[in-house]
């Protein structure tokens, strides 16, 4: 397969929310058809091990979607609460940015 490069400049949409008692914020950008493309996931406190997971787990997604992984393939992919809510702050970022939960 061969990775879809984004364009050097981009827009993006920026989200904050809290999961699991943790604030996060965050960035997606999209390709042009629409499609997610890119996440940027940081933790209140960045250089902790919670903002270090969060910003490792944003770049393995970005590149299974620049590898052509459909979002819906990650999202049902990671773990769910028995309420189909996300257990993590990534399935709980791709959530936002796609409309809704599972």
């Amino acid at each position: 397969m061969t990775r879809e490069i984004l364009p050097n400049r981009r827009r993006g949409e920026a989200y904050s929310f809290e999961h699991d008692g943790i604030r996060y914020r965050a960035n997606v950008s999209r390709f042009a058809d629409g499609r997610l493309a890119e996440v940027f996931l940081d933790a209140a406190k960045a250089d902790s091990g919670v903002g270090i997971v969060g910003r490792d787990l944003a770049v393995a997604a970005s590149l299974a979607l620049q590898f052509g992984c459909p979002v819906e393939t990650l999202r049902k992919a990671l773990v769910r609460l028995s309420n189909g809510a996300a257990a993590g702050p990534l399935g709980a970022l791709l959530d936002l940015a796609e409309g809704g939960c599972q």
